[in-house]
C-alpha cells in the first residue's frame, strides 16, 4: 500500500521531462580551418594551352600536306607531288586497334598505316602514366571542345549541367561505342585484319577521312552544328558523352599511379576545385581522385589556394603520419607527356615503321575513286583472301 502512495504522490519520470522546456539542438559548425596561402606560381594551365596550340597547329599542318598529296592523285598529277605525312594516321584509331592486335597476334610490324598503331600505343602509354593527358593537353578535339565552353560560359555567364538521372546513362555512350569497336576488332583474325587494310577501302581510309569533310553534306553538317552548340552549353560534351577514343584512354588511366591527391590536413574545404574541374568531379570530398573521367588537365591543382593540399603525384610507398605534400612539378609532368609522344614516335621512324609500306602505283590507282570504296563486311571475300 505505500508503494502504491509513494507511485500516486511521485509524478512519473517522464512526466518531470515532458514539463521542461525543450532544448534547442545546436547545429554542429565545423571549425574553419586557417589557409595557408601557396607562394609558388602555377603556370599549368599556360602550359597546357602552349601544347594545345602546338598539337592543334601540327594536325592542321598534317591536313593541309595530306590535302596537297591527295590533290596530285586527284589531277593526275597536275598538282605539286609532296610527302604523304603518316601523322594523319592518328585521325584512324580504329585502324591502330586492328594494327595493334594484328601485332601482339603475329609479331610484325603492319605494313599498311603503321602510324596509327603507334600513335594508339603512345595515347595509350601516356593515359597509363598521365592520366588521359592526351584528351586535355594534346587532342586537337578535346582542346576545340574546351574552348567552344569557355566562349559559352563567357556568353551567358554560366556553363550548363545535365541532371544526375541523365548526366550518367548519357557518359555511358561513350564506353557502349567502345564496347562495339572492340567486339568488332577482337572478332577479327590477323589474316582479315591484313586483308581488311590490303582491301581499296583500308588503302585510303584516311582519304575518305578527308573526304567526308570536304564533300559534306546536310546531315553531316546538321550533326557538326549540334555537337558544336552543345559544345558551347555543356563543357567538353562530345568528350564527356560521345567519345569512344576518351573512353579507352580513361579506363586504361584507371590503372596509372599517377592522380590527383588531397590533403586533408592543409585543405580548407573552399570547394573551388571542384567548380573548376571540367569533369565536374567532386574533387573537394575526396582524398584521391580514380575516377576515368579525370584528364590530367590541372586545373583543380592550378585554383587551389592553400599551400600542399591539392596535388598531382605518386602514391606514398609508405603511408607516413603526415600525408605529402609534395607534388610532380608542372614542368615535370609537360615533359613527361612530350617524352612519350617524341621518344615512341621517334623510335617508329628512326627504324622504318613510320609510313605506309604501299606503291605509288596503288595510290594513283584508288585515290581518285576513294568515295567509291566500300567497306568491307564480314564474310566478305575480300577479307579471305
Amino acid at each position: 500500500m505505500a508503494t502504491h502512495l509513494h507511485n500516486d504522490l511521485m509524478p512519473h519520470r517522464d512526466s518531470i521531462f515532458a514539463m521542461l522546456p525543450p532544448v534547442a539542438k545546436t547545429p554542429f559548425v565545423k571549425p574553419k580551418k586557417k589557409l595557408v596561402r601557396r607562394t609558388d606560381r602555377d603556370y599549368s594551365q599556360k602550359l597546357r594551352l602552349g601544347f594545345q596550340s602546338a598539337f592543334l597547329a601540327l594536325n592542321a599542318w598534317l591536313g593541309v600536306q595530306f590535302y596537297f598529296w591527295v590533290r596530285h592523285f586527284e589531277t593526275s598529277g597536275a598538282s605539286p607531288y609532296v610527302n604523304r605525312p603518316a601523322g594523319v594516321e592518328g585521325w584512324l584509331p580504329i585502324a591502330g586497334m586492328m594494327n595493334l592486335k594484328y601485332f601482339v597476334v603475329t609479331g610484325h610490324v603492319p605494313a599498311w598505316h603503321p602510324a596509327a598503331m603507334f600513335l594508339l600505343i603512345t595515347f595509350l602509354s601516356i593515359a597509363f602514366l598521365f592520366r588521359k593527358a592526351f584528351c586535355s593537353w594534346l587532342c586537337p578535339v578535346g582542346t576545340l571542345s574546351e574552348h567552344l565552353g569557355k566562349f559559352g560560359k563567357r556568353l551567358f555567364g554560366r556553363n550548363f549541367h545535365l541532371a544526375r538521372w541523365a548526366d550518367i546513362p548519357l557518359r555511358g555512350l561513350k564506353y557502349l561505342l567502345l564496347g562495339f569497336f572492340v567486339w568488332a576488332v577482337s572478332s577479327m583474325s590477323a589474316s582479315a585484319i591484313a586483308a581488311f587494310m590490303r582491301s581499296p577501302y583500308g588503302v585510303v581510309a584516311d582519304v575518305k577521312m578527308l573526304n567526308f569533310f570536304r564533300f559534306i553534306g546536310e546531315t553531316g553538317l546538321i550533326v557538326l552544328g549540334v555537337l558544336v552548340v552543345l559544345s558551347v552549353l555543356v563543357q567538353n560534351f562530345w568528350c564527356r558523352y560521345l567519345c569512344p577514343y576518351g573512353a579507352l584512354l580513361g579506363i586504361t588511366s584507371l590503372l596509372s599511379p599517377m592522380k590527383i591527391r588531397r590533403n586533408t590536413a592543409t585543405c580548407i574545404d573552399c570547394a573551388k576545385c571542384a567548380k573548376a574541374c571540367p569533369s565536374s568531379l567532386p574533387v573537394d570530398k575526396l582524398v584521391t581522385i580514380k575516377s576515368a573521367e579525370c584528364t590530367g588537365c590541372l586545373e583543380c591543382v592550378a585554383v587551389c589556394p592553400a599551400e600542399g593540399a591539392l596535388r598531382m603525384g605518386l602514391p606514398e610507398l609508405v603511408a607516413p603520419r603526415v600525408p605529402s605534400t609534395k607534388r610532380m612539378p608542372t614542368w615535370a609532368f609537360a615533359a613527361g607527356v612530350a617524352a612519350l609522344f617524341l621518344g615512341i614516335v621517334g623510335f617508329a621512324k628512326t627504324e622504318g615503321y613510320w609510313k605506309s609500306n604501299i606503291p605509288e602505283a596503288v595510290y594513283r590507282q584508288i585515290v581518285p575513286h576513294a568515295n567509291e570504296a566500300s567497306h568491307p563486311m564480314p564474310g566478305d571475300p575480300a577479307l579471305t583472301e
